[in-house]
């Protein structure tokens, strides 16, 4: 008796959470606002950090095979704090994506890596794809 969506990406259905739904407008947004191709997003898939086995929301893979976008979504009622960012950049340490975007689907937050210098830089917004411009 739990409502599900259907998930473009993992081509199932998937139960309707709160953090789906964020998750499911996020996907949504880089595909039809962002025009990524829908073949370089992937969702939820688990990786392996400091020997623990974590799970990221969203990642847009780069045509290079690298990471172009990193996504963390929380649901609309959890606040974004320093602890999502923090956990955000820790993935990133092992995925090294050039964008972060972390979102609660009410408040949104993006920033570029900085490699060299080991920091990030916050933006008003993700890029296009490239083929879009």
């Amino acid at each position: 008796n739990k409502p599900y969506i259907f998930d473009i990406i993992r081509k199932k259905e998937v139960v309707l959470t709160p953090e789906e739904w964020v998750r499911q407008h996020c996907v949504h947004f880089l595909i039809q606002n962002k025009h990524y191709p829908i073949g370089w997003i992937n969702v939820e898939k688990q990786i392996e950090l400091y020997g623990t086995q974590k799970r990221y929301d969203i990642v847009v893979f780069s045509p290079t095979g690298g990471i172009e976008i990193l996504v963390e979504c929380k649901a609309p009622n959890v606040k974004i704090t320093q602890a999502t960012f923090d956990q955000i950049a820790q993935y990133n340490l092992n995925l090294k994506s050039n964008y972060l975007m972390v979102t609660n689907g009410i408040h949104h937050y993006y920033s570029q890596m900085n490699f060299e210098q080991g920091k990030f830089h916050f933006l008003k917004d993700l890029p296009k794809h490239a083929s879009s411009l």
